[in-house]
């Protein structure tokens, strides 16, 4: 939220600044470049420069997967109690993970171009079961944030009422979002710096269990299986690591900022939680909604005007990209204003003994 990261600029000192400063110019040159890759290897093709967009989306959403959220949020808070002002948290567990998603999707988009030569008929079978997939894994980790949500909008409201907040007990709520973040949880002990987060990061990326990782491997087998170069294929995963390295490195800076006033202000931490949190359920269900309903248009041969704005979204499945980006924005301004709105960083919170 814009007042976190203001308050952290204005309160650092000028080291974390400089720190905080090279860093963004980093990411957003390095942003910048891959678009810049992406255009001149995809211009003059609409369809793929629109799955260019899906691709840097899907890493835009990926960055708040549960499992990123509760790694980054530990990491955080342990190397803010050993002293440190940790900014690269986000960063090295996204370039950790990434790497990963490179790999497959070069792999899986070679083996695909293979067997296309001698199987085109499975295409369609292919495409049927992947939107099944997708769907089913977006519908359940939006079911899953849901309880994560309900329980943190319950411990919102019952420390507005004036009820005891027990940083310990909220920590516990956090840490069970994600399997794998519960399943490598002693790794988090073992880091001490911010680049450890790179090999913890890889092995988050080794589970492959976010829809978002298959969707993009989707996107690698179909341009692959259409003929594209090694070169037109590297963008769809690059433009992926470019959005969930940024929104996972301010997601660590804005944990940064969050857990400085957490001492003293523990509203502004749950709050970010639930913001966080309500966007990908509603990311999630927005793909998961408009896959499914695009599958049963197409079984059943479905006629009229919603069901044909339905079928040029899925036809057009680069468009999402742009829906998506626009409800990060909006979802985050919108929380920003109520916030201030509501006053609720006036609320005085009473912690556990």
């Amino acid at each position: 939220m814009p007042g976190i990261l203001s308050r952290l600029w204005q309160g650092s000192d000028p080291r974390l600044r400089g720190r905080l400063i090279a860093l963004y110019a980093i990411l957003l040159s390095a942003n910048v470049a891959v678009w810049l890759w992406a255009y001149l290897a995809l211009r003059g093709n609409a369809v793929l420069f629109g799955s260019a967009f899906l691709a840097y989306a899907f890493g835009l959403r990926h960055a708040v997967d549960a499992d990123h959220i509760a790694a980054i949020d530990n990491s955080t808070r342990k190397l803010m109690q050993q002293g440190d002002r940790p900014v690269t948290v986000g960063l090295f567990f996204a370039l950790g993970h990434s790497l990963v998603v490179l790999l497959l999707a070069v792999a899986v988009g070679f083996a695909a171009a293979k067997v296309s030569a001698d199987f085109d008929g499975l295409r369609s079978v292919g495409s049927v079961v992947s939107t099944i997939a997708s769907a089913l894994f977006l519908f359940l980790l939006a079911a899953f944030n849901i309880l994560v949500l309900i329980s943190v909008w319950r411990t919102f409201h019952a420390v507005k009422r004036g009820e005891a907040f027990s940083e310990d007990d909220f920590d516990l709520l956090l840490n069970s979002r994600g399997f794998l973040a519960r399943l490598f949880r002693p790794l988090f002990k073992l880091a001490t710096k911010s680049w450890h987060l790179f090999p913890i990061g890889f092995l988050f990326g080794l589970g492959f269990d976010t829809v978002t990782e298959v969707a993009l491997f989707g996107i690698s087998a179909t341009q692959a299986a259409n003929g594209a170069s090694f070169a037109t294929l590297l963008v769809f995963p690059a433009l992926f690591t470019a959005g969930m390295t940024l929104i996972d490195t301010t997601d660590g800076v804005l944990m940064l900022g969050a857990y400085g006033w957490a001492f003293m202000k523990p509203i502004r931490k749950l709050y970010y939680n639930i913001t966080i949190t309500a966007v990908s359920v509603l990311v999630a269900v927005l793909i998961g909604g408009i896959e499914t309903l695009g599958l049963i248009g197409d079984t059943f041969k479905l006629d009229g005007g919603f069901w044909n704005a339905i079928g040029a979204l899925n036809e057009n499945f680069g468009v999402l990209g742009y829906v998506i980006i626009g409800v990060f924005a909006l979802s985050w301004l919108a929380s920003a204003l109520i916030y201030r709105a509501k006053g609720y960083d006036s609320i005085e919170v009473k912690t556990a003994a």
